[in-house]
C-alpha cells in the first residue's frame, strides 16, 4: 500500500495541465484551458480545465475532478494504479508499508516474472526485425495478414527463433542473470528431464498485456503446419496471468471502448489485431475461454453493451452461448452477430473493409435472447423433448435479468419466447420464478455478500452523476453557494479573532441543510477544523481520498453553477466580480438562511393570527407580523443588492 505522505506528494507535485496534456491538447483561453472533451464525441469544446484550483470539468457529460481522476478515467486505472502513472511521469520514489515475509516473497516472486516477461518481449520484437529468420518467417507472415509495421509495435508482436538447438532466449536469459526458476514459471523456457529449451520456437508471439500495458503472459502461433503440435501454445497460470481474469487486446482497446460505449469480443488474438489494422478498435477477445464474471468486470469498467462476434460454424454458434447467462446477470446489453459460413471477423475485415464491416454488424446484431430462440427453434423442429429442453434454457436465461431494474426487458423477453414457443405465459413465468428461487437457496453466504458487493459495483458504475447540482433547487443552490464561500473564503478574517468559517459556523447549524451534498462537505469541513484546528485548503477538498466529495466540489467550483443575474431575476440581483468583496458575499449568502427562517415564522404568526379570537392578542400578533414581514423587505434587499462571482 503507498503510504499517505507519498500520495500527498504526487497531489501536491501534479500540474493538472501538465498531466492532461499527456493525453490531448489544450487550448488556453483567459485563466483557464478548454479542449474538445476526450471522454465523448463533440465539435465544440466544452472541457475546461481550471490550473489554479487543479480541476477539470466537462459541461457536456458532466466529467470532472482533479489530475489523478483524469488519469483514472482517461486510463482506466484503479486510484493506486494511477498515482504510480503520475510518480512515474515525474521520478517521484513511492513509499509503502512494509510487507511482511510472506507478502515480500509474493512480490518478488511477482515482480521477478513481471521483469522477465518484459525481458521476453522485447527479445522476441528483436528477433522479428533484427534477424534472418525474423524477416524471411515472423515478418512475411504478418504481411500475409496485411498487418503494418505501426500495428505490429502497438501490439509488440514478435517471433521465437526456430533453430532448435540455439534457444536464444535461453542463452539471453543467462547471460543477463536471470532466475530459470521465474523463468519456468512464466513458461517462456520449459524443461525436460534435465534440459531446457526455448517453449516457443518457430512461432510469433502475441503478448498478453492487463489495462495498464503490463506483460503478463504470451500467445504464441505455430508457423508450420504439424499435425503433433498444437496451433497456440499460451502462457500457463502463475502468480501473475490467470486466464480467466485477461482479455486480450483491453489495454490497446479500452479508450474505444469507452468512447463508443460497445465492446466486440472476438475469439482470437490475430481477429483483435486484424479489426484494429481494419479501424474498428473497440474489440477484445476471451482467448477461446468462455467469458467469466472477472472478465465481464473488466469490460463493466468500460460499457455495458457487448457484442460478440464468432465464426458462422456450429462450434461459434455453440462457443458464443456459453457464459452469456454471465453477462445478462451482470447487467449487460447483449448483441450477437454470427458471420457467414467460412468467415470470421479478420478475414471478413480484410475482405470488405471497416466500413462494409461495421454495416454488416448492424444489419445482422441480434438480441441474445433473440439469437436463442431464432437457433433453437430451428434444432427442435416438431421434438417435444428438445422443445422442453429449449423452454427451459430460455426461461433459465431470461431468470438472470433483474427484474426490477430490467422490468421492460424482462417483459419483452417473456412475451417474445411467449409468441415464439406458443406456450402458455403464466406457466412460462412459473418456470423463471422457480430458476430464481433454485439460484436463491443454492447460495451460500460467501456468495451472497460477493453478489451484494457486485450489485453496489454496478451501481457505483451507473453513468449517472448524483453530484450534479441541479437548476431546478433553488434551496439547495443557496446552500451549495454558502459551501463554495466556506470553501474559498473560509480562511479568511471576519471579525477580531473570528474567521469566516468561524461566523458561518456560528450562524448555520448542520441541521438545518437540505441538500445531501451541501450536508457533506459542510460536515467535512468543519470535522477537519475540529481535528486539525485550522482550515483546510480548497485542495483538501479537491484531492479528497471520498471521490464523491472530489466531485461535488470540483462542480461547485465551475462557473456553470454559479448564481447568474437571471437566477433570482425576481429580486434583480447585480452579479459583480472580485475576492475583494468577500465580506459582503458572505453576507448576502447567510441573508438568505435569516430569510428562510424568517418565513417560517411569518407562516407561524399567520396560522395563528387565523386561529386567535381575542383581539388583544390579535393585535400583538399583527404587530410581530409587521416587524417580521420589515424583516423580511431588508432581506429580500440585501440579497438582491448584489451577488458576487468567486472567480480566482
Amino acid at each position: 500500500m503507498i503510504l499517505p505522505q507519498s500520495i500527498e506528494e504526487v497531489l501536491q507535485r501534479a500540474d493538472i495541465v501538465e498531466i492532461i496534456e499527456q493525453f490531448i491538447r489544450l487550448k488556453k483561453r483567459g485563466a483557464n484551458y478548454v479542449a474538445n472533451c476526450p471522454f465523448h464525441n463533440e465539435s465544440t469544446p466544452s472541457f475546461s480545465v481550471n490550473p489554479a484550483r487543479g480541476i477539470f470539468k466537462c459541461f457536456g457529460c458532466g466529467k470532472g475532478g482533479n489530475a489523478v481522476s483524469f488519469v483514472q478515467e482517461h486510463e482506466k486505472l484503479s486510484f493506486p494504479e494511477a498515482i504510480k502513472w503520475i510518480a512515474s511521469f515525474y521520478k517521484i520514489a513511492l513509499q509503502e508499508t512494509e510487507r511482511s515475509p510472506e507478502q515480500q516473497i509474493v512480490q518478488q516472486v511477482e515482480e521477478s516474472i513481471r521483469v522477465i516477461n518484459e525481458f521476453a518481449t522485447k527479445h522476441f520484437q528483436s528477433n522479428l526485425w533484427d534477424t534472418e529468420d525474423g524477416l524471411l518467417i515472423g515478418q512475411s507472415y504478418f504481411k500475409e495478414r496485411g498487418f503494418s509495421k505501426e500495428i505490429i509495435e502497438q501490439f509488440r508482436l514478435g517471433y521465437s527463433i526456430q533453430n532448435n538447438e540455439q534457444n536464444d532466449l535461453l542463452k539471453a536469459l543467462t547471460l543477463k542473470g536471470f532466475s530459470i526458476e521465474y523463468a519456468l514459471k512464466s513458461g517462456i523456457i520449459k524443461q525436460k528431464d534435465d534440459r531446457l529449451y526455448d517453449a516457443y520456437r518457430g512461432r510469433v508471439i502475441f503478448p498478453i498485456q492487463n489495462m495498464t500495458g503490463r506483460v503478463l503472459g504470451f500467445g504464441a502461433r505455430i508457423l508450420v503446419k504439424n499435425d503433433k503440435a498444437p496451433k497456440y501454445i499460451n502462457s500457463p497460470e502463475n502468480e501473475i496471468y490467470i486466464k480467466s481474469k485477461v482479455l486480450y487486446g483491453l489495454y490497446q482497446s479500452r479508450t474505444h471502448i469507452a468512447k463508443l460505449d460497445e465492446c466486440y469480443l472476438v475469439e482470437g488474438y490475430t481477429d483483435v489485431v486484424s479489426l484494429h489494422q481494419g479501424g474498428v478498435k473497440n474489440v477484445v477477445a476471451s482467448s477461446g475461454t468462455s467469458l467469466t464474471e472477472d472478465q465481464l468486470r473488466l469490460i463493466k469498467q468500460l460499457t455495458r453493451n457487448l457484442t460478440i462476434l464468432y465464426d458462422g460454424d456450429a462450434a461459434g454458434v455453440k462457443a458464443a452461448l456459453r457464459g452469456l447467462d454471465m453477462a445478462l446477470a451482470a447487467g449487460f446489453n447483449v448483441k450477437l452477430v454470427l458471420f457467414p459460413d467460412k468467415e470470421d471477423p479478420d478475414s471478413y475485415i480484410q475482405k470488405y473493409g471497416a466500413v462494409m464491416f461495421n454495416d454488416y454488424i448492424l444489419k445482422h446484431k441480434k438480441d441474445i435472447i433473440e439469437f436463442r430462440l431464432e437457433v433453437g427453434m430451428e434444432e427442435v423442429g416438431k421434438d417435444p423433448i428438445k422443445k422442453t429442453k429449449l423452454v427451459n434454457e430460455i426461461a433459465q436465461s431470461i431468470s438472470f435479468i433483474n427484474k426490477t431494474s430490467d422490468f421492460v426487458l424482462h417483459d419483452y423477453y417473456v412475451k417474445e419466447a411467449v409468441s415464439k414457443l406458443q406456450i402458455d405465459e403464466a406457466s412460462f413465468l412459473q418456470l423463471i420464478n422457480s430458476f430464481n428461487q433454485k439460484r436463491q437457496q443454492a447460495k451460500a453466504v460467501p456468495a451472497r455478500v460477493a453478489q451484494q458487493e457486485m450489485a453496489e459495483q454496478e451501481l457505483a458504475d451507473v453513468d449517472t452523476n448524483p453530484y450534479e447540482i441541479t437548476a431546478n433547487d433553488a434551496e439547495s443552490l443557496q446552500e451549495l453557494q454558502l459551501i463554495k464561500v466556506l470553501l474559498i473564503y473560509g480562511g479568511m478574517p471576519k471579525e477580531d479573532f473570528l474567521n469566516v468559517a468561524d461566523y458561518i459556523y456560528s450562524k448555520i447549524e448542520f441541521e438545518t441543510l437540505v441538500s445531501t451534498n451541501a450536508q457533506k462537505i459542510y460536515k467535512a469541513y468543519f470535522d477537519y477544523c475540529l481535528e486539525k484546528e485550522q482550515v483546510p485548503e480548497l485542495s483538501y477538498f479537491v484531492n479528497h481520498s471520498d471521490t464523491s466529495i472530489q466531485q461535488i466540489v470540483t462542480n461547485l467550483l465551475q462557473d456553470k453553477h454559479e448564481l447568474s443575474p437571471n437566477w433570482f431575476n425576481t429580486y434583480n440581483i447585480e452579479v459583480i466580480h472580485g475576492a475583494v468583496n468577500y465580506l459582503t458575499e458572505v453576507e448576502s449568502v447567510l441573508s438568505y438562511f435569516e430569510l428562510k427562517k424568517v418565513k417560517v415564522i411569518l407562516k407561524q404568526i399567520t396560522k395563528l393570527m387565523e386561529e386567535e379570537k381575542n383581539p388583544q392578542a390579535l393585535k400583538l400578533l399583527l404587530t410581530t407580523y409587521k416587524e417580521h414581514k420589515a424583516l423580511e423587505k431588508d432581506l429580500l434587499k440585501l440579497m438582491g443588492t448584489v451577488i458576487f462571482k468567486t472567480n480566482t
